[in-house]
């Protein structure tokens, strides 16, 4: 009879170690991914890979940075970063972690206070990043080129570091991680200890690269959903707001003016002769006509102007920070600017069709409304006036239109 074959006890010992470990390695990877895809916004979602990767119950890195690819630019851009800038820094929020015991929930829960904070200098060094790239333009871009993650550990990986980015980051050894998806390389994670100095281990970066999996997933959701909601809100044909965003947002708006203060400026604007060009050339130049105009409109705007289309061949436009006699000289310029395409249009043109140009409204909160309903009314009373007393010009509300 066979003799059974016993097990060591330092072999059982480090068998349930190792046990251990890998369970202690699911259950932070599980926590995380469950944190990771509780939110759809993009900046939440990259804010909580950054997090989860730098607290102390998550992975526990003294930094982590993250750089996302611009397919249009071709380029690597410095997006969000979490960690400190000095050593002193660094102690007294991890003597802050310990003492209040925050755990990852708390650090997640924390989102609103770090997008506001002005102080976070490491974000902000980040955020100024660009990078093309290029297999000549150092290790973040090669690991986006290459798909792969890179240890920089020695003189020779030190060598294929550009040298403004280590400047710029003040880092000598980290780990650089790609999150990819099954047909694209979304960013990069770069992490590192440069304060702690501990060293980042071959189990750390095996771990680093299942959780860069998850992170790069929850952002592909979250880039997916941002694009449905804007979908959602933009107008089939010319791609500006749609009227259902637009109330929402004139909502919105009126809200924070009374709290700041401050003036805000409605337009309703409508296209002249619009129905007899439609009937005469055909729809689709009718169409081409309103995305004409539509164009016009958003590219001649300002930054902080919310340009929509209200409805057919009518427009608005939210111009917060605006009194009548600044929205007055903008009007002009719209109305210029529509009056002399169109002109150009018309020049050879095989059909005798009307000209056609815009005529606007406006009304100003506080000044003339106090809600958003009675803000339309308003301007949509101004642009009567203008379509009734000769149309191409703008006109300001007045109580007498109200008569």
């Amino acid at each position: 009879m066979k003799k059974k074959t016993k097990i060591c006890e330092p072999k059982r010992k480090g068998y349930k170690t190792l046990y251990e470990k890998t369970k202690n390695e699911l259950v932070i990877l599980s926590e995380i991914t469950s944190a990771m895809m509780q939110s759809l916004e993009p900046a939440q979602v990259i804010y909580t890979i950054l997090t989860a990767l730098t607290s102390h119950d998550g992975l526990g890195f003294n930094r982590a940075m993250f750089f996302l690819v611009d397919q249009e630019k071709q380029t690597l851009e410095g997006k969000m970063a979490i960690g400190v800038h000095s050593a002193d820094e660094a102690n007294k929020i991890w003597n802050q972690l310990d003492d209040n015991h925050l755990m990852l929930p708390n650090l997640i829960d924390a989102y609103d206070k770090f997008k506001n904070d002005p102080e976070s200098k490491l974000n902000n060094i980040v955020k100024g990043i660009s990078i093309p790239l290029c297999e000549d333009t150092g290790i973040l871009a090669l690991t986006i080129l290459e798909g792969m993650p890179f240890e920089i550990n020695t003189d020779e990986a030190k060598a294929m570091v550009n040298e403004n980015i280590k400047d710029i980051l003040n880092t000598d050894n980290f780990v650089t991680v790609p999150l990819k998806t099954r047909d694209r390389t979304l960013g990069v994670i770069l992490v590192d200890n440069i304060f702690s100095r501990a060293p980042i281990t071959k189990d750390d970066i095996r771990i680093l690269n299942m959780f860069a999996d998850h992170a790069a997933l929850a952002i592909e959701n979250s880039h997916l959903y941002e694009e449905t909601v804007h979908l959602s809100h933009t107008d089939w044909l010319t791609g500006l707001w749609n009227t259902r965003y637009f109330n929402e947002v004139l909502k919105e708006t009126i809200k924070k003016t009374k709290e700041d203060d401050s003036r805000l400026t409605l337009l309703m604007i409508d296209i002249d002769n619009f129905k007899t060009y439609n009937d005469t050339l055909g729809h689709q130049e009718g169409d081409q006509a309103i995305k004409n105009v539509a164009d016009i409109l958003n590219s001649s705007s300002r930054k902080n102007d919310f340009v929509c289309r209200y409805g057919g061949e009518e427009f608005s436009i939210i111009m917060v920070n605006t009194d009548k006699d600044d929205a007055l000289i903008i009007s002009e310029r719209f109305r210029s600017e529509v009056e002399n395409c169109f002109k150009k249009k018309s020049v050879g043109a095989r059909h005798a069709v009307p000209l056609l140009t815009i005529s606007l409204g406006m009304a100003t909160f506080p000044n003339d409304a106090g809600e958003k309903n009675d803000m339309i009314r308003k301007a949509d009373l101004a642009l009567y006036e203008s379509k009734q007393t000769g149309k191409n010009k703008a006109s300001i509300y007045t109580p007498e239109l109200d008569k």
